[in-house]
């Protein structure tokens, strides 16, 4: 399981843009997968169908509609920017007093594959940056679309944002990859390689200490 788990890093694409925006503060974290699953299952899994959601991440309420709000139990809240079914959902991603964006595109690759494309964009004090990078939300987030990927391909009803999975010997080597490939993106987005690394392994301690 170990190897399932850390292989599936390599089949997602991951770029930074540069800091840039109010007061260079501004990053965007993008990634991408092809899921082996028709567009209208990632969409119902991933965005409308609430009850499916827990399934592969948190439990979450509210109305998948434009001007509806949503909330994860225990994590952010936010509203919904943008709701066109099956292919685009943008809304508001607000956690301890800050709010960021998120946005997810879907796109059909024919022979039942879905392009899965993401965003989140956020103003990053650069102190802040420098002490964790990418990976603070990056691990969390490539944990959620392994979630997303063992659901939709394959059947599997496991949360991995779960205590019992953070502490096993597959979380621990999924998060220090992941953490290691953020900071690979971190360098060629223009930062430091050796704060870049530096980052990385405050980060993977974070998740797993």
């Amino acid at each position: 399981m170990v190897d399932r788990a850390v292989d599936s890093l390599q089949v997602v694409a991951r770029e930074l843009s540069p800091f840039g925006g109010d007061e260079s503060k501004t990053r965007t974290l993008r990634m991408s997968r092809i899921l082996a699953a028709p567009i209208g299952t990632v969409w119902a899994a991933a965005i409308t169908e609430f009850d499916r959601i827990p399934q592969w991440f948190m439990r979450v309420g509210g109305e998948a509609r434009i001007g509806g709000h949503y909330q994860l139990e225990g994590n952010a809240g936010g509203e919904i920017l943008a709701c066109d079914a099956p292919r685009t959902l943008r809304i508001t991603w607000e956690y301890g007093g800050d709010v960021s964006y998120v946005t997810v595109n879907l796109a059909e690759k024919g022979s039942g594959a879905t392009l899965f494309d993401f965003e989140h964009a956020a103003d990053v004090a650069p102190d802040r940056w420098a002490e964790y990078g990418p990976g603070a939300v990056g691990v969390g987030w490539d944990m959620g679309l392994l979630g997303l990927a063992r659901h939709v391909e394959l059947g599997i009803a496991t949360p991995l944002e779960t205590p019992e999975w953070s502490a096993s010997d597959e979380a621990r080597a999924f998060i220090a990859g992941s953490s290691e490939l953020w900071a690979e993106a971190a360098i060629a987005s223009g930062d430091d390689p050796d704060a870049a690394a530096a980052a990385a392994a405050r980060t993977t301690a974070a998740y797993t200490g």
